[in-house]
């Protein structure tokens, strides 16, 4: 299966949590226009509603996932 690099780098929203190395959650991130769902796998476990950034495809509709927070959204009230 060709790989799916336009997945890796987005962001995304937990929408069922991950379990780390006892099996994978569900990921909706924005792309090519839309949204779309993958399978998460992640190091740890990471909660429902947790942010994550893509950082590589397994194939299948499946991506690995970090936590991420990212630097230059202000949505927090944080001052720059």
């Amino acid at each position: 299966m060709a790989r799916d690099e336009a997945a890796i780098g987005a962001v995304g929203t937990l929408l069922v949590a991950t379990r780390g190395s006892a099996g994978p959650g569900e990921v909706l991130i924005k792309i090519r226009g839309g949204s779309e769902a993958y399978m998460a796998w992640s190091d740890k476990p990471l909660p429902r509603g947790a942010t994550v950034l893509v950082v590589d495809f397994r194939g299948a509709r499946a991506v690995d996932v970090i936590e991420w927070d990212d630097p230059l959204d202000n949505t927090r009230g944080e001052a720059i």
